[in-house]
This record gives structure tokens, sequence and C-alpha cells, in this order.
């Protein structure tokens, strides 16, 4: 079956929400008799379902629970770098591992429940439940049968998720009892605010090559070889996969399609508001209580009033009573006469439906007309364009069944008139040229082996491509002759920042004997700003600098092409006032607590779990893993 570029980028549906949700959902099966809810199941076992991977202390660890955990987290990876991943990329990523340590932790917690005997009232979570509108039906109460089909699509029985709330919300009572009632040490907070608030000023003078006494000399030949010799692994080819590939694609038999003149200009006609855009104002309207006082605040603009000032006397700003830009019919009764002004007129006073109104004219928006025969080109390659990629979608399957009897990509290209071409791909790319500037071939160039059989993928203009990997190509330097002008423009940045930074030397020298900084050139003069502001255009490297420097330091800062020196003129101590100044310390304050709260929290759950004992099956975890490929 053939790929498309929906089916290769698809993200997986993470089930957690739905998981959480419903087990939320299974707490009202306690209290919701008076319902008809029934069928309530214990936490006993229900055969097969509950074998385990592990136990930590008493509590087992089921293989639903780990299988659960590992989607959950391959989803979530998967949405995190856009493209869904399977089972063995996941486990070299160690997606599996980290799904098992956060089983192992919170079954920790489990069993420390139960070990001090932490329950949970039914009652007070089934009101807590009934309150919440995200689990009501068509008739606002709690519907059993979309409890049922959630429990059904997602493969778990009533007693799973029952029990597992039972020990979710124990889990979180033992949580808050741990993690409340931590505050912040005010010592601690005084002296991560003082840090994190400190301000400095500092000048800088960006050294740019026409601050150099005389241009970079051209390299010679020789100069050039030697470069190239010397840094020759820039100057390498990365390993490539070589790929031959048969692509179909829409601009390649787009000129053969035929174009209907009727269904051009039926076209043209469904689309007259991108061809005829009528002329269009920017106005403000002004409005009155009647037509009396409307009439008084003319005759005052006429005398020379400034319309600003008419604005204001009614308790109003610009914004207020801006209409952006519109049409004649959108203004009622005032078009015709908005419609006959000149740019910068006040017309009026009209009536409209909220009052007498004066319309002030901003500005002109002219129309434009494009005529059929001036559009016909466009609309003519559109039509053409799509006619391709319907006539490509009629050929996917036959294209597909080819390819499954055998055929090669050189017989799909005589068959299909698709274009085979080979080309060095290296993998993980962002971007390219031709083909390489798909996603989608991208993507399946990404993951091609050496045993996989072509098969046709859909791209994202509606083309189809067929690609098969003929050799993993080595490394390989590029021939000084290939590389020349690439080589030529390396050798010139490395010239160029040498002597910037010899330059930068002698110019801190001068400086540091008292010569002012502004001597040498324009300096950018930063009076305020604290360790996470941003200046433009500049490196990170830069502000870590300045606060590290003394004041009155003078430092040279270095970074690729950039080549500045920054003098420090002022330290300056945290804001302790305003209300920004508090707020921003009470932030600090609630990340130290909750910091101090989550680190006593993993201790805790470090310490019941050692104190517990961990047992893993690691073969039934294998089994696991080997079941998702």
């Amino acid at each position: 079956m053939a790929k498309t570029p929906e089916a290769e980028t698809k993200r997986p549906v993470s089930k957690s929400k739905n998981t959480a949700a419903w087990i939320v959902v299974g707490l009202l099966i306690f209290g919701l008799g008076g319902f008809g809810v029934t069928n309530f199941s214990g936490l006993g076992g229900i055969g097969g379902r509950n074998s385990s991977v592990g136990s930590v202390g008493d509590t087992k660890i089921t293989i639903d629970d780990y299988a659960r955990a590992v989607r959950e987290e391959v989803n979530v990876f998967s949405q995190q770098i856009g493209q869904p991943i399977g089972m063995q990329a996941a486990i070299s990523f160690g997606l599996d591992s980290k799904a098992l340590q956060g089983l192992v932790a919170t079954t920790a917690l489990d069993d420390e429940a139960q070990r001090v005997g932490l329950s949970v009232g039914d009652e007070t979570v089934a009101n807590a439940l009934m309150s919440m509108d995200r689990f009501a039906g068509t008739s606002g109460t709690f519907d059993r049968e979309a409890y049922r089909f959630t429990l059904e699509r997602n493969n778990q029985t009533e007693a799973e998720y029952e029990a597992s709330l039972r020990r979710s919300v124990a889990r979180s009572i033992l949580q808050g009892a741990i993690v409340g009632g931590f505050t912040a040490p005010d010592a601690l907070t005084d002296a991560l605010y003082a840090y994190g608030a400190e301000r400095r000023g500092f000048s800088m003078l960006r050294l740019t090559e026409a601050d150099l006494a005389a241009p970079l000399a051209e390299p010679t030949e020789e100069e050039l070889r030697a470069f190239h010799e010397a840094n020759i692994a820039t100057f390498t080819k990365p390993e490539a996969k070589r790929i031959t590939y048969a692509a179909l694609l829409p601009e390649a038999i787009a000129k053969d399609q035929p174009v209907d003149e009727a269904a051009l200009k039926t076209l043209y006609d469904e689309r007259i508001d991108e061809f005829v855009v009528p002329e269009r104002r920017l106005v403000e309207r002004l409005i009155y209580p009647d037509q009396a006082a409307a009439e008084a605040a003319k005759t005052r603009l006429d005398a020379g009033e400034a319309f600003e000032t008419l604005v204001t006397e009614r308790g109003l700003t610009l914004d207020a009573i801006d209409l952006g830009d519109v049409g004649k019919a959108e203004l009622g009764q005032a078009g015709d006469a908005v419609f006959a002004a000149a740019e910068t007129d006040v017309v009026g006073p009209v009536t409209t439906d909220l009052g007498p109104a004066l319309f002030r004219v901003n500005a002109i928006l002219a129309g434009e007309e494009t005529s059929f025969d001036e559009a016909r080109e466009l609309l003519a390659e559109e039509m053409k364009t799509d006619a391709a990629r319907r006539a490509i979608a009629d050929r996917i399957e036959e294209i597909d069944n080819e390819l499954a009897a055998g055929a090669t990509l050189a017989e799909l290209g005589t068959q299909f008139a698709m274009t085979v071409a080979t080309v060095d791909y290296v993998p993980g790319g962002q971007g390219g040229e031709g083909i390489a500037a798909y996603a989608a071939f991208r993507t399946a160039a990404d993951a091609v082996t050496p045993d996989d059989f072509p098969e046709a993928i859909v791209l994202e203009d509606g083309g189809a491509v067929a690609l098969q990997l003929d050799e993993i190509v080595a490394p390989a330097p590029i021939p000084f002759e290939e590389a020349r002008e690439d080589v030529a423009a390396a050798w010139r940045a490395d010239a160029l920042s040498k002597a910037l930074s010899a330059h930068a030397v002698e110019v801190k020298a001068e400086i540091e004997a008292g010569k002012a900084i502004g001597s040498f050139g324009i300096v950018d003069v930063t009076p305020d700003i604290t360790r996470n502001g941003f200046i433009e255009n500049v490196p990170a490297t830069l502000m870590s600098a300045v606060f590290e420097m003394a004041k009155g330091d003078v430092r040279v800062i270095e970074e690729g092409e950039f080549v500045a020196l920054v003098t420090l003129n002022s330290i300056l101590p945290a804001s302790t006032d305003g209300e920004d100044s508090r707020a921003e310390r009470e932030a600090l304050a609630a990340r130290i607590q909750q910091a101090i709260a989550q680190d006593v929290f993993t201790s805790f759950t470090n310490a019941v779990t050692s104190d517990a004992g961990i047992s893993l099956d690691q073969a039934a975890i294998s089994a696991v893993n080997e079941s998702f490929r």
C-alpha cells in the first residue's frame, strides 16, 4: 500500500489524557449506586492480564501497566520530535527504561500507601466527580455507556481502572503529606534574587574589516591548497546513502494536461473576489449622542479644531474609533459621503444605527481588477497542476502493484514515464534540493535499509516516488578543484578573524592605557541589563563575560565572525522597590519551594523503593518490548 505524507508523519495519539480522565471516572462507581452503576469489581486478579514484569515490595507491576507506560513515553517523544518512531528506535533512546523507572517509583508509593493503610473515601471522590462537566452525558449525569465504550477501546477492564484509580488517589494523598508545608528560606531567596536580578552597564565596540589598517590580501594558489590540506575534515563529504529513485511529479506532467476554456471561465467567476478588489478606505468614526452635538463638533472642525481634540473630549482614543479598512457597503448610509471624500477629510454628521457620527478618511486603498485574460495563464497553470495530481493519484495503486510484482525502478520509469535518477543522500537532513526537498522522501530515505523493497510514496505536492538503497558511500575528501570556491571563502573568513583578533588586542591595550573606546569607532552603550537580558546579533558568551567582569575592565569577545571589545561601566544591585521586583522575588521563592518539595519527594520515593526492594522479570520486559515490533 502506498505511503502518504500523513501516514509518514502522523503523530500517535497519546492515551494518557483518556486514561487519566476515565481513571477518575472509575471513582464515581463507588458512590453512584443510586444512578444505576453496577458491576463494580474489586482489586482481585483477573487471570493472565495481571501477569507482572516485576514488583516493588508486595505490589506488582503488571504487564499491561508497563506496556501502557512505554506507549505513553513513545507517544510523548514522537510529539516532541514531530514524527512517529518505532520500538527499536524507542529502545535505543532509552524510552523503555524511562517508563520502567517511572513505574517503579509509582509502584513504590503504592506499596508504601498499602503498608501504612492509606485509603480513600468513596463518597468524597464521588461528590468531586459529580461537579465535573467533562464526565457528564447529554442528560448532565454520569454516562455509563461512554465509560464502558472507552474502556473497551483501550483494552482495559473496569476492575483495572478502578484499582488504578484507588492507587492513584492514595498516591496523591501520600505525596501531598510529604511535600506540604515547605517554604523557601529567606536567605536563599535573597541570595538568588540578588544574583539573578543584578544589572550591569557596558559599552561595546564591534570590529569589522573596515576597522583594519589595510584590507586583506588575496590568497595565492599555494596558500589555498595548504589551507585545504590543513582543514581537510571541513572539506570532506559525509557518509551518505546512495539511493536510486523513480519519481512522478506534477510539474513534470502538468504541461501535457488539457485545459477546458469554459471551466477556466467558471473558475474565474468563482474566485472573482481575488481578481476584482473594490476600493477600500481606512476610516475612523466618532459618534455623538444627538444631531446638535454632532453639528457643533463639525463646526469646530471647520474652524480649525483638531479632530483628536474632539475624540479626547468624548473620553475615547483613536484606537477605539478606528473602523480599519472598510468597503462602501459596510458603511451603510455613510458610504456615499465617505467614498466621495478626499484623504484626511472629515465628513458628516451622518445618521448611523448608533447615532449621528463624523467620519475621517485616513487613507484610500485603490481597487484592483485583473481581467479574465490577465488571469487566464495563472488559472490554467493551477488547473493543469490539479489535473496532474489527480492523474498521479490514479496511478499510485498500479505503481504499487507493479512493484509488488517485482518491477524494477528502471521498468517503472519506462512504463509510467517516471524520472529515474540516483542521489547521494545524507541522513538527518532538514532540507535539500531536487527530490530531497520533499519531507516525505527524506523520511523514507532516512529509514530505508538494503533489505527494503521499493514502494510508492505520496509526496506533499501530490507526486509519487519509489526508492531503494544501493549502497552506503563512505566519507571522502572533496578534491581541491571541486571545493576551491568554498576553500577560498573559508580561508578569507579565517584570515579576517585572525586579523580582527590581533587588532582587538592592540585596541584593548590602548583603552587600558587611557584612550576612550569611542575614539576607535561607533560604540553601542547598554546602560542597564540583567543576566538573562537579550541583545540582538551578539553571541551568548558576551552576556556571561559581562557578568564576570569587574567595573572598568576591558575584554575582547570573539566567537566565529564576531569580534568586539567590551568595557564594563557600572554594576547595579538588584532592585528591591516596586511591584515588579516584589512579584519577581515571590515567583523565585515559589520556584525554590517547589524545587525543595520535589527533592524531598524524590528522596522519599528512593528511600521507600530501597526499603521495599525491587524485583524485575527481564524476560517478561523483553517479551513486551518485542510485542511492539
